[in-house]
């Protein structure tokens, strides 16, 4: 299993906006092949801090969807947020591959 997360950091007046955003997600990657679960997760200290945990069944999988036209086509969605202080969110990316259960 591989997991991926990207967590961004947003004013905590944002928050409700954002989580609004990914509660009506296109849902295109879970269509993509070897994906398993989407999540977005809320700090309970820092409620402007998100983070978007994905799991897939490996790393190609996630590496074919990160290059496919889906995946272009949801980002370039993201970038004309029509509030701007959405639109200059850059994530922290993690990766990991699941070594024990």
């Amino acid at each position: 299993m591989y997991i991926v997360d990207s967590t961004v950091a947003v004013p905590e007046h944002k928050a409700d906006e954002l989580i609004s955003i990914y509660q009506n997600r296109s849902r295109l990657v879970d269509e993509a092949e070897g994906f398993l679960t989407f999540q977005l997760l809320q700090n309970e200290r820092k409620l402007g801090e998100l983070t978007v945990h994905m799991e897939w069944e490996d790393k190609a999988s996630y590496l074919n969807w990160a290059r496919s036209d889906q995946f272009k086509k949801i980002h370039e969605l993201e970038k004309n947020y029509p509030d701007q202080e959405l639109q200059g969110i850059v994530p922290q990316v993690q990766r990991y591959k699941v070594v024990a259960r």
